[in-house]
């Protein structure tokens, strides 16, 4: 990158560096092993033998939970449409919702996809505990939530919770919002397309608002959403399973690195060039000799 910088530091207007795309995955760690859940299902809950019917009973009343949730906030709910770009298709609600000035869920979409869950089967031979039942992790295709959210700190996010244990939660989250939500506090002017800065009034405090998103900011907006939106537990359930709280795992991370040129002409030219070429990976002293001969 400093060799780019080397090149084109000339024709450079002002240039950016930030974390992009962040998504992590939240684990209830005491739902992930077979035995806890069995405990907690016959000690905890009083379900002395495991059925579909009481899994499902969990399921239900989460689903009819997120229903009333949405009803009462007068939150949009609805099956997402196969084939349509999930982000193009919300991105007029977003705008909306975002000039409003409120924050919170301003959408919700359900979705069937596969993830894991538990399977109960009977026992092949007779055993001395009549009640046992043998529980194993599947893959199996049931509905998820979709929660949009636009968060006062975390800006533009989504929340992707299963709605059968153990109830796995993805948060969707991207720097850019970040970096715009503290633009908006600071009262810095800014101009902001689709997923890059166009321009800014002082690009010095923009990079050091980038340098200061930590994992602690992002995990303190997710918990909290997590715990806003996601599935209940009774003070006794998380008294009896240590608290039944999440464990976080970064899934993805990309980080990014925005030039903005005074004019078009230079990387024009690159592309222009490359592309007459049929070169799509250029040496440094290839792209000297490109700019000088156009």
């Amino acid at each position: 990158m400093q060799l780019f910088l080397n090149l084109f530091g000339p024709f450079l207007q002002w240039f950016y560096h930030c974390f992009d795309r962040i998504v992590i995955n939240g684990y209830l760690s005491f739902m992930t092993r077979e035995n806890n859940v069995v405990y907690f299902f016959r000690e905890v809950c009083g379900h002395p033998v495991l059925s579909k019917e009481v899994f499902s009973q969990r399921t239900k009343d989460y689903k009819n939970w997120v229903e009333n949730y949405a009803a009462k906030n007068q939150i949009p709910i609805q099956w997402a449409e196969p084939g349509v770009r999930k982000k193009d298709w919300l991105a007029p609600k977003l705008a909306s919702f975002r000039k409003s000035g409120k924050s919170g869920v301003y959408f919700i979409l359900r979705s069937m996809e596969q993830e894991t869950t538990f399977a109960i089967r009977n026992p092949k031979f007779a055993t001395s505990d009549p009640n046992y039942r043998i529980l194993r992790k599947q893959r199996s295709r049931f509905t998820h939530f979709y929660f949009y959210i636009y968060d006062h700190v975390a800006g533009a996010m989504v929340l992707r919770v299963a709605t059968f244990l153990p109830f796995k939660v993805t948060a969707y989250l991207n720097g850019h919002e970040f970096i715009e939500r503290e633009l908006i506090l600071k009262d810095i002017a800014y101009k902001k397309e689709d997923n890059r800065f166009k321009s800014t009034a002082d690009p010095q405090t923009l990079q050091k608002v980038a340098d200061n998103l930590s994992g602690s900011k992002i995990l303190n907006r997710i918990n909290h959403w997590t715990l806003a939106v996601g599935p209940k537990f009774s003070r006794k359930e998380q008294s009896a399973c240590n608290g039944l709280n999440r464990f976080w795992s970064v899934s993805q991370v990309e980080y990014c690195y925005n030039f903005i040129f005074k004019r078009n002409w230079p990387i024009r030219s690159i592309f222009r060039r490359s592309c007459e070429l049929g070169a799509y990976l250029l040496s440094a002293d290839r792209i000297v000799q490109l700019l000088a001969n156009d």
